[in-house]
């Protein structure tokens, strides 16, 4: 298929690549859809093994963001950006303002953000260039996008266990968290708070003694830990984890966590789960607190307000899970059809979002 056939199968807007040749930084960003507001996603570096896995990671990932914000209640639209590289290698204030050029070619139809192997720092650097830089705020004092990311995903995990298992405490319940970065981390401290046994897995394996030395957590290895006898499985890495080989082998009753993305292939692995028993939080549900507090400045609310909103991702899987029992359709069906819903009733209204946009957003 070429890039046009994916972009009509996904429904996206607008894809665009770029190169400078003076810092080597390869981006692609996807705009999927702009009915509710300005595309805002993060930006992501990976040494993708090809352009393909890099430019299939940007659809799909801006496409997510889409139902992301409109399941959250938020006036924006869905896009990612992925830059091709060893981020180690090429990580400079050069590297980062040659990004956040690209950036302003989409004149505000894009914000971005922080994502996986992108931090703080790279973010001012974008900010130095670009005005289309969220997540700045409270990075440090109250936590930041990933902190907001880790709260949005224990409180969606305790309204699983309260539909699956008909409690809402964590106490004696073995839980496996794949990914201990800063979501994963924080994810677990706040588990570990509530009594949980911590199972974990990374590829870094300072990240792993931390873990072991504060939380006493059993470390497994990373391509075992699906199959582990847990309670509770929350995939906070890379995406496609919920597949024809891992469901077969998965003991948890729950499964539930930051990464996006998480079913391979929505329709089959959904009912997959479905048929052995297993919960399934859709991921771009759960996992909404970094976009809420990306987000953070659109509407002028307090950090107080922001930090309800994200524990009232409790609440809203409480009424998909509930919503999904009654009509006798998956959660993911369900949180997909509400996030279309937004998105229908908004198009009667408005065309996608065009004009020039200056988020003002707090630094």
């Amino acid at each position: 298929m070429t890039l046009m056939d994916d972009m009509h199968k996904f429904g996206h807007e607008q894809v665009l690549f770029s190169y400078d040749a003076v810092t080597g930084c390869r981006a692609i960003i996807a705009i999927h859809d702009t009915t509710l507001g300005p595309a805002l996603g993060g930006c992501r570096v990976i040494d993708y093994a090809d352009q393909s896995k890099a430019l299939k990671d940007a659809l799909l990932l801006s496409r997510g963001m889409t139902y992301k914000a409109a399941v959250a209640g938020l006036p924006l639209g869905g896009g990612k950006a992925v830059v091709m590289g060893d981020v180690n290698r090429l990580r400079s204030r050069a590297f980062f303002h040659a990004f956040g050029r690209f950036v302003n070619s989409f004149a505000g139809r894009y914000i971005t953000s922080v994502d996986m192997n992108t931090r703080y720092e790279d973010l001012r650097w974008m900010s130095e260039v670009s005005p289309y830089v969220s997540g700045l705020v409270y990075s440090a004092e109250q936590g930041g996008v990933s902190y907001a990311t880790a709260v949005g995903v224990y409180y969606g995990l305790k309204a699983a266990l309260k539909d699956r298992l008909s409690c809402d405490s964590f106490a004696g319940l073995r839980v496996a968290v794949q990914g201990v970065g800063s979501v994963g981390a924080s994810l677990c401290e706040f588990l570990h708070e509530d009594g949980a046994q911590l199972v974990v897995a990374d590829i870094n394996n300072e990240r792993l003694e931390t873990m072991v030395k504060k939380y006493g957590a059993s470390v497994v290895d990373t391509d075992a830990i699906h199959a582990h006898d847990v309670d509770v499985y929350a995939p906070c890495a890379r995406g496609g984890i919920l597949n024809d080989q891992t469901i077969p082998e998965m003991k948890a009753k729950i499964v539930g966590g930051a990464a996006n993305n998480q079913l391979e292939d929505p329709d089959r692995h959904g009912a997959l789960l479905a048929e052995r028993g297993i919960l399934y939080a859709p991921d771009y549900v759960i996992n909404a607190g970094g976009l809420m507090h990306a987000s953070y400045g659109l509407d002028g609310a307090s950090h107080s307000d922001l930090m309800v909103k994200v524990k009232g991702i409790e609440a809203t899987l409480d009424d998909i899970f509930s919503q999904s029992k009654k009509e006798g359709v998956l959660p993911h069906l369900i949180s997909y059809a509400i996030g279309k819903k937004h998105i229908l009733e908004a198009k009667k209204h408005t065309q996608p979002f065009s004009q020039a946009y200056k988020p003002p957003f707090k630094k």
